[in-house]
């Protein structure tokens, strides 16, 4: 399976804060959450802890390179440009991913958020998000239990999945 592609000053184990959350599921293909996951102004619909999308410069409603936005989300207003953008295509991996930022001085925290999806065998999508953090506020959410960085993307991924298979017409 493929892996996420990490930037200098982000690879997970060298950073203040890491999570990992994974779904496969059936009867979902990459075609199917892409444009749940690429149009921000959708994720308020299936992930509560997301709110306040804007673009700016005049860009979106889609992600795409360079892309400039904002949300809030687990209390922190963020400030994103969107740093990898591959849609799907057959045979290869979709991939988006942003870095994200909030505060200043020792409340800055800057984040790496990265999604991978791509299709498996037998009519399976795996979808697969990451994020490394650097800052005190970083260390502060690492210690916390339970991790609400683990919690909260969970709660994406599930909303994202249940999304998709409404759009298709089937009950998550």
């Amino acid at each position: 399976m493929s892996e996420i592609i990490w930037p200098q000053g982000f690879v997970p184990g060298f950073t203040d804060n890491y999570c990992s959350n994974e779904v496969i599921i059936a009867g979902l293909m990459t075609a199917d959450i892409w444009p749940l996951l690429n149009t921000p102004s959708l994720w308020p619909s299936y992930y509560a802890n997301s709110t306040n999308i804007q673009f700016q410069d005049g860009q979106g409603p889609e992600l795409k390179i360079g892309a400039q936005f904002s949300f809030e989300t687990f209390g922190f207003p963020v400030e994103a440009r969107c740093i990898e953008y591959i849609p799907p295509v057959k045979g290869q991996p979709a991939r988006v991913a942003w870095h994200g930022w909030a505060g200043e001085g020792d409340t800055r925290l800057d984040v790496h958020h990265a999604w991978l999806i791509e299709d498996l065998s037998g009519d399976r999508v795996r979808i697969l998000t990451q994020e490394t953090q650097n800052g005190l506020p970083a260390i502060e959410l690492a210690k916390a239990k339970p991790n609400p960085m683990i919690n909260g993307h969970q709660d994406w991924l599930q909303g994202l999945v249940a999304a998709a298979l409404k759009e298709k017409g089937q009950e998550s």
